[in-house]
């Protein structure tokens, strides 16, 4: 039982803390036999793109983004601008036809009636898709003015297939603990893609923003969750490295409550599980090296294995103190004894976080502990909306910050 309870540990500790740690001295040990790839910075390489923006109902957010898109440091004339907005019920797609309509040539728009998903409409866009590099973005993020030119400058390099930007969260000091457990968490995840990239390849992209050769992409199963992580793997299996490319970013406020953040986390935690099923075959360490390790270390035992042993070990670590020994406790007794304590006080932290926030009140000495669990809680009950099927494409949009900033009054 207590080499059960280590096992366990030893894989909580080693997803969260262990594997940033061994693929920091493994990329170490990789320069000192062959240099870090260099990027070539020149401005001269500006290839075809196009922008695709999944736009369903997102009229508050459109004239922002359509600022933010033309004062892209790209040329305009390379650049264009394909919005979705099927299914749109607030007027989106008849105010950018208006522009299209207008002298606005760099848009276009793909209308219509049904709504079928971001993930239907990403397959319909590429078939509009005549450019070599295409860039998914949301419509209510900002891009930073290099975002494209930072991002295609890694095409140069034949071996890359993708590209994947870097994803920021706005967070106020006003904010919730959930905001600023999220903007904690993608900071970190920032740096396990940096090191992923400089080791071997990235595993999973942001669909905020990345990039990828056109001809590369294959038509995604429409009730697909994870779009952005499928596309990106899928091309990493064929042998293209998916680049990282911090200084392309885009800009998102976090959820605006800690009921919308569960509501994302959970449909997250649910395409983990399915991307890890319509991807099993990158678990062949003999055929896929580095990805596969990558992959198992930074992905399957976060999304698949770490949160179910957490309840493992405060189960196991409860059944080893009970009954409780009569004093005097040996060491291990004590250790055990106090461990199990540690346990308890953390998830009673973890709580108490959970119930301020929804009262809106913010103890940053609580942000860790309610994040960490709330994070392994929405992956568990992920996994019990995969398994009762619930993956549907078409999905509710968490709220977010800005978005009641935008409403009008």
């Amino acid at each position: 039982m207590q080499l059960f309870l280590l096992l366990c540990l030893g894989i909580v500790a080693y997803t969260y803390v262990g594997y940033g740690i061994l693929i920091t001295l493994l990329v170490k040990v990789r320069s000192l036999f062959k240099p870090l790839r260099p990027v070539v910075d020149d401005d001269s390489y500006t290839p075809m793109v196009t922008l695709v923006m999944a736009a369903y109902n997102e009229m508050s957010f459109l004239l922002a983004k359509l600022k933010n898109s033309r004062e892209l440091d790209y040329p305009a004339e390379k650049l264009r601008l394909l919005f979705v907005t099927e299914g749109s019920t607030d007027g989106s797609t008849a105010y950018l036809e208006s522009l299209r309509a207008g002298v606005d040539s760099q848009i276009e728009v793909l209308g219509g009636l049904e709504r079928a998903g971001k993930v239907a409409a990403m397959n319909r866009a590429m078939q509009h898709v005549m450019t070599p590099i295409v860039v998914f973005s949301d419509a209510n993020t900002q891009l930073n003015s290099r975002a494209i030119r930072n991002l295609v400058r890694h095409f140069r390099d034949e071996s890359v297939g993708a590209v994947a930007g870097e994803k920021r969260i706005e967070v106020l000091d006003s904010e919730s603990a959930a905001g600023s457990g999220e903007g904690l968490y993608w900071k970190y995840e920032s740096y396990l893609k940096r090191k992923d990239a400089q080791l071997h390849t990235v595993v999973g992209a942001a669909g905020e923003l990345f990039a990828l050769r056109a001809p590369l992409y294959e038509t995604v199963e429409p009730d697909t969750l994870l779009d952005d992580f499928i596309i990106s793997l899928r091309i990493a299996g064929k042998g293209y490295r998916v680049e990282y490319e911090p200084d392309a970013y885009a800009l998102e406020r976090p959820s605006f409550s800690i009921d919308e953040e569960k509501k994302r986390k959970i449909r997250i935690a649910a395409g983990g599980f399915q991307s890890i099923m319509r991807l099993l075959y990158l678990l062949n360490i003999v055929r896929y090296g580095w990805l596969s390790f990558q992959y198992v270390s930074h992905r399957v035992l976060r999304w698949a294995v770490t949160p179910f042993c957490l309840p493992l070990i405060w189960l196991t670590n409860l059944a080893l103190i009970l009954p409780f020994p009569q004093t005097p406790m040996s060491p291990l007794q004590l250790f055990w004894t106090a461990f199990f304590i540690g346990q308890c006080l953390f998830y009673t932290a973890a709580y108490v976080g959970y119930r301020l926030e929804h009262r809106r009140i913010r103890v940053k000495a609580l942000f860790v502990p309610f994040y960490f669990t709330f994070m392994n809680v929405c992956a568990i009950l992920g996994f019990l909306r995969y398994w009762r099927g619930n993956t549907s494409g078409v999905w509710e949009k968490a709220r977010r910050a800005d978005d009641v900033e935008l409403q009008p009054n």
